[in-house]
């Protein structure tokens, strides 16, 4: 396994396409100056060691060598020990609302992305915890299986959307179900689920189904993402807003949060209900309640001993700035008189005397 100990460091290789523009504006500048000296092949005899090549060559030269220099600053590592290494935690699973109604923008900047920060933040404030997610509109899928590896979760978390789902609806028990069956069926502790919708065109028996899932031991949590006041939903088109969604008869539709039903699943999960704000997703009450759950051991494995790979790019940089630093502009000698294209060089001719 490779890794890198300082990885923001690689930011700085941002600025290689920086200087490939400025070589290219260079070398424009200097054809342009040549021509308006005086014509071309009178130029490369009056000035026959000056090289076209080796000025590109030393640039190419000072780019691999200024990566390097990155690459060893960043520090590369190999893993070189691999043991399992023993974590207590819980294995949360985190339903998420996708449909269309989750466009709506009385939380900042929509509820979608509101919650999917949220998550985020969970993330953060995690350390040895198994999570899933599943996504849900008016069917239900499994996003991410459950995992510790919390960078993939945040990688499919951003690529989540509305279009993902075409069926349209709120089904919160096919996504109960679903959890269910991503958990361990043998186990009766360490489970918990976190439901994150609006909650509204509630479409199935999610109480009967919560239930279900509390006797097989998984605690629900429910946060409700919205208002009970109820707010437009944006459509687009291109990545523009439109308009707002409008029923048949032409009137705007309104979003608005089913805080009743989601408390009463909370309740009916063992769970608690929270509210998300502009301020606050409620995140941490739901995270504290987590932390008093029952902890399970996990083996995993892991790379225990990494050893630095540093001197390697560094030395192979600094071979690169020798040779550039020794590398003439000019042709060498023996290339000269090489001088495959065969050009033939003026030869200065003696004055003639007129009469």
């Amino acid at each position: 396994m490779i890794r890198f100990q300082h990885i923001e460091y690689l930011y700085a290789l941002a600025v290689l396409p920086i200087f490939f523009i400025v070589y290219a504006w260079s070398r424009s500048q200097r054809k342009k100056s040549l021509a308006a000296f005086g014509d071309a092949a009178l130029v490369r005899q009056l000035f026959p060691d000056v090289s076209d090549l080796k000025p590109t060559w030393k640039f190419m030269l000072f780019t691999s060598a200024y990566a390097l220099l990155v690459f060893g600053a960043a520090n590369p590592q190999i893993g070189t020990k691999l043991e399992e290494v023993k974590r207590e935690g819980v294995n949360i699973m985190i339903a998420l609302d996708v449909s269309n109604s989750m466009r709506a923008e009385d939380l900042k900047p929509n509820r979608l992305e509101r919650a999917k920060q949220a998550i985020t933040r969970m993330l953060d404030k995690l350390s040895n915890d198994r999570v899933g997610i599943i996504i849900f509109a008016g069917e239900a899928y499994l996003q991410l299986p459950l995992t510790n590896d919390y960078g993939s979760v945040k990688m499919f978390l951003s690529a989540i959307d509305p279009s993902v789902i075409p069926t349209q609806g709120t089904a919160v028990g096919a996504a109960v179900k679903l959890s269910m069956k991503s958990f361990n069926a043998e186990e009766k502790r360490y489970k918990t689920l976190v439901i994150m919708t609006d909650g509204e065109n509630h479409e199935d028996d999610a109480l009967k189904t919560v239930n279900e899932a509390r006797e097989e031991g998984v605690i629900v949590h429910t946060i409700g993402m919205g208002s009970p006041e109820g707010t437009p939903i944006p459509t687009y088109s291109m990545g523009f807003q439109t308009g707002f969604r409008k029923d048949r008869t032409g009137n705007v539709i309104l979003t608005k949060l089913n805080e009743q039903m989601l408390q009463e699943l909370a309740a009916k999960g063992g769970g608690v209900y929270v509210r998300a704000t502009n301020s606050d997703a409620g995140l941490n009450i739901v995270i504290d309640e987590i932390g008093k759950m029952e902890k399970k051991e996990f083996g995993t494995k892991v790379f225990t001993n990494f050893e630095d790979r540093f001197q390697y790019a560094l030395g192979a940089a600094l071979l690169l700035l020798l040779w550039e630093f020794f590398l003439s502009d000019r042709r060498t000698e023996w290339w000269r008189k090489l001088n495959l294209f065969g050009h033939k060089h003026a030869q200065a001719q003696p004055p003639t005397e007129t009469v």
